[in-house]
């Protein structure tokens, strides 16, 4: 007998028929490899973390960069307001759904809570085109740190193969602030997402994919029926047959792009650590538990430290790279990746109830929430804009409890 799970995209709580063979959802054959992962695969996302040679250095010092302020850079298509209008009222319609289920409502995405870390990021003596925003000088700075499951049921059995996230708020940033929430508060928030292609690509396409899984959210089959008449068929569908492995080996993505500095850059994170790395052939299998994640993050950094690089692809062709549009992936072998700063997080306990409490309830990690010169951009970014506030003013509202913008790492549990 099927059994009915909730799962949740884009702020969307809504059900599906989770099949009576776990297995079906436990594994993923090699064969059975979307185009899409293919595609993935041959522009080298499984690749060497290193940076290029001193040579290759000056090279991509050279290159005829986009500034983020260039003609063209962002062009909002028609009709986008009134579809992020809709997207944020099936969002709240949908989260006072959710809290009737579970008399507590929510984030609409990334839910799960995996595990919590403090640590520094460690800012590079970086070449004179990547002396960026906050970049721009070595320097170290507090973050806290969280990894979590995609879908925004908070129960989700970690044995499902879905995306994972991670987001850290990096503190004592200074410069000239976003607007929202606060122009005083001197932190940057940098939020990833394991796959490198967003499938909620623009305004319109979120607007679609969200009517379509709230009407066929229960009814697995006909959901793949109406995703298989559309023209990105395999954006849609890749979601459903990600690698699901060990979180410290999992490379990490901006998936939209974001102005960085004087151009235009989508970012990522990359575990660098010789016992992380090794970690990425230890995959999730039917026996480990509905829990596996968290409790194979807690032994790790109770026993080893951990490093990730920080590495910006900058945009130098709006037609391969678009901005707009963030269900491309940028080819790495036109356009590689370049390091900035090292993410370093010792030893500890990785998943503190306190702090857990703290995060989900009363923080909100938003891209708009920091520097002018990381503004985030295009259409997925404009929609956040919106709807971010919203899921979380309604989710305050539902929960009595007050939003919280810390400024300094000593204001976390």
């Amino acid at each position: 007998m099927a059994q009915c799970i909730e799962i949740v995209i884009m702020g969307i709580s809504v059900d599906y028929m989770r099949p009576a063979s776990a297995a079906l959802l436990f594994s993923t054959p090699k064969d059975s490899l979307t185009r899409v992962e293919h595609q993935i695969r041959l522009l080298g996302i499984i690749m060497d973390i290193s940076n290029r040679g001193v040579d290759d250095e000056a090279m991509l010092a050279d290159r005829n960069y986009i500034r983020w302020d260039a003609e063209g850079v962002e062009k909002i298509p028609e009709g986008e307001e009134e579809d992020i209008k809709a997207v944020a009222e099936m969002i709240n319609a949908i989260q006072k759904a959710q809290w009737n289920s579970h008399r507590h409502c929510y984030s609409g995405t990334h839910a799960r809570t995996q595990g919590l870390v403090k640590g520094k990021l460690v800012v590079h003596d970086n070449p004179a085109h990547l002396k960026q925003s906050f970049f721009d000088h070595p320097a170290e700075y507090p973050v806290v740190c969280r990894y979590s499951s995609e879908p925004g049921d908070p129960g989700l059995d970690d044995r499902i193969p879905q995306p994972r996230g991670f987001a850290m708020k990096v503190f004592n940033v200074h410069g000239e602030m976003l607007s929202s929430p606060a122009s005083d508060i001197p932190t940057q928030d940098i939020e990833f997402n394991s796959t490198p292609a967003l499938d909620l690509a623009d305004a319109k396409t979120t607007r679609e994919i969200i009517d379509l899984r709230i009407k066929y959210g229960n009814n697995q089959p006909e959901l793949y029926k109406q995703l298989e008449a559309r023209k990105d068929t395999e954006l849609q569908k890749y979601r459903d047959t990600v690698r699901n492995t060990h979180l410290e080996s999992t490379r990490q993505y901006s998936q939209t792009a974001y102005r960085f500095g004087d151009y235009v850059a989508k970012y990522c994170l990359v575990p660098s650590s010789e016992t992380q790395k090794k970690l990425y052939e230890e995959t999730v299998k039917p026996a480990d538990g509905s829990d596996i994640l968290s409790r194979w993050l807690q032994n790790f950094h109770r026993e080893h430290d951990a490093e990730y690089l920080l590495q910006f692809q900058l945009c130098e062709n709006l037609e391969d790279q678009p901005v707009e549009y963030a269900g491309k992936v940028w080819d790495p072998e036109k356009y590689p990746w370049q390091t900035v700063a090292t993410l370093v997080v010792p030893k500890q306990d990785s998943f503190d109830w306190e702090l857990k409490n703290f995060w989900e309830d009363q923080i909100r990690v938003d891209p708009w929430h920091g520097l002018k010169t990381l503004q985030p951009m295009g259409g997925p970014n404009r929609l956040r804009k919106v709807v971010y506030p919203a899921s979380s003013a309604l989710r305050r509202k539902m929960n009595a409890r007050p939003e919280v913008n810390v400024k300094s790492l000593d204001e976390v549990p």
